[in-house]
């Protein structure tokens, strides 16, 4: 049994003489050079809406110079803080190279135009990101993480090339333009293929029930962690836009893919709830977002997926870099302060603040103005906006009734930015096939929305806390992959 009364030896760090490597200095240096070309090339789209192709097997447009943007930045970010976060690592040279390499695999995925490239460079991402899951090698739990993520990753690269050679073999096209141009009708050979297409889509954003991998790659180190909840899940999003010309054939499809965004949404922030640490609860919040994601796809609003998936990458890079500094430290008589309800006149200040915010999106944007599934989108944005705002008021210093007070301050700015950098990015997207094309409403539509609002509501007041097999049956859906889970300090101080 391990001494837990022994004290931790603390000293200075001993002395060496390896030089330090540069590597780390140099790759940092050029990730923020190519966010600046990025960004070059992103102005200059903005007034353009041609594709720029490379060789037949790169095209540069509006999505990708979206995506080299975004990436290049978190990259960046994370190469900056990596510096100093990982200095001293043993794999410090290493670990920079994957992350500069997955930099790269990602920015060549986002303008991949050939099907067989495409599928090629899927799976080199998820190579790459196990790798960065596996950093620390000598750590056992690590290794499993690694292993089980890429088990993962290769069944969803093994979906992907299924789903592509049934779109070849059924159309003769063997780029994503080409499909893009290419009739497709609904039948039971297309069907398959974008089923297909869903489920590697789902386990790369990890999705229920593929959610388990996200939730045991807590061995990575904090930047990859980072990079991984602000990047790489995104992937499944990308993916529905660049085969929206298929993904849009058949309506019955699309609301299914509401479906299972919204079963994710819900179940991920109950998930949430029964997290002890902080980077587990950030990677079920990570679920959950990328429900409400696929949700904004299977509405036709791909535009909007692609900005929630920007705004929710800089919101979940934060938190994670800054998730150190998010332990909260409650006094060793156990006397912790209790939030109390501002009751009725706090929830008629947060619906009448949301329903404010509902208008000024759909007047912003136009979209929620008509009888369509723009009503729905503009619901959840309002929705996820909330609880994000919720989120960090609930973290500030203010009395419990002055916080419901400063909920409109901080909702109806955050409704306008969203609203405003939708519209941008949906300009930086004309000349993608298909960034809009919302749905018609349908009973179906009717019962999810109407289901997600009460689930959501039924969360929030925490009726559900009452139910101990309920709180049994979250837990067990959070356990990580066995050999991942580290029981004793001891286990990752050795590390």
């Amino acid at each position: 049994m391990t001494d837990e009364t022994r004290l931790p030896q603390v000293g200075p760090l001993p002395k060496t003489t390896t030089a330090t490597t540069r590597v780390p200095v140099a790759l940092t240096r050029i990730v923020w050079l190519l966010w600046t070309v990025s960004l070059s090339l992103a102005i200059l789209r903005l007034s353009s809406s041609e594709s720029w192709s490379l060789l037949g097997v790169f095209s540069v447009d509006g999505l990708t110079v979206v995506m080299w943007v975004v990436v290049t930045f978190f990259s960046g970010i994370v190469h900056s803080y990596s510096r100093r976060y990982m200095a001293g690592d043993s794999g410090l040279t290493r670990f920079f190279g994957t992350v500069f390499a997955f930099t790269l695999v990602v920015m060549a995925l986002v303008a991949a135009d050939s099907l067989v490239v495409f599928a090629a460079l899927w799976l080199t991402m998820g190579l790459v990101m196990a790798t960065l899951i596996g950093h620390v090698d000598s750590w056992q739990h690590a290794r499993t993480a690694a292993t089980y993520a890429r088990r993962a990753f290769v069944g969803s690269s093994t979906l992907l090339a299924v789903s592509f050679a049934t779109l070849w073999w059924h159309t003769g096209a063997t780029t994503i333009s080409g499909l893009a141009s290419v009739q497709v009708t609904p039948s039971a050979t297309v069907l398959f293929a974008v089923v297909m297409l869903l489920l590697a889509a789902m386990i790369q954003s990890s999705l229920l029930p593929f959610h388990t991998w996200l939730l045991s790659s807590m061995t990575a180190p904090t930047p990859a962690s980072a990079l991984m909840h602000a990047g790489f899940v995104n992937a499944g999003g990308i993916l529905l836009l660049r085969f929206a010309p298929v993904v849009t054939a058949d309506g019955g499809f699309m609301l299914a893919i509401v479906v299972v965004g919204a079963t994710s949404a819900l179940l991920g922030k109950l998930l949430k709830t029964v997290q002890t640490d902080v980077k587990s609860q950030l990677g079920c919040s990570t679920v959950g977002q990328m429900g409400f994601m696929f949700m904004q796809a299977g509405l036709g609003f791909f535009g909007a997926a692609i900005t929630h998936l920007v705004l929710h990458g800089f919101y979940k890079a934060y938190q994670f870099l800054s998730s150190g500094s998010s332990v909260e430290h409650g006094s060793p008589d156990g006397k912790y302060a209790v939030t109390q309800s501002a009751g009725i006149t706090g929830a008629a200040a947060t619906v009448l603040t949301a329903l404010a915010g509902g208008v000024l999106f759909a007047v912003t944007t136009g979209e929620g103005l008509a009888f369509d599934s723009g009503l729905i989108l503009a619901g959840l944005v309002v929705l996820t906006t909330m609880h994000a705002t919720r989120e960090t008021v609930h973290h500030t210093a203010l009395p419990t009734v002055l916080r419901y007070g400063t909920i409109p301050l901080v909702f109806l700015p955050a409704i306008v930015v969203y609203a405003a950098v939708y519209k941008l990015i949906e300009h930086a997207l004309v000349g993608v096939p298909i960034v809009t094309a919302p749905t018609e409403l349908t009973p179906v539509h009717v019962v999810v929305a109407a289901a997600f609002v009460l689930s959501y509501v039924v969360i929030e007041s925490g009726f559900y806390r009452r139910s101990t097999r309920l709180y049994v049956t979250l837990v067990n859906a959070t356990r990580p992959a066995s050999g991942t889970i580290v029981t004793t300090r001891e286990e990752y101080n050795e590390h």
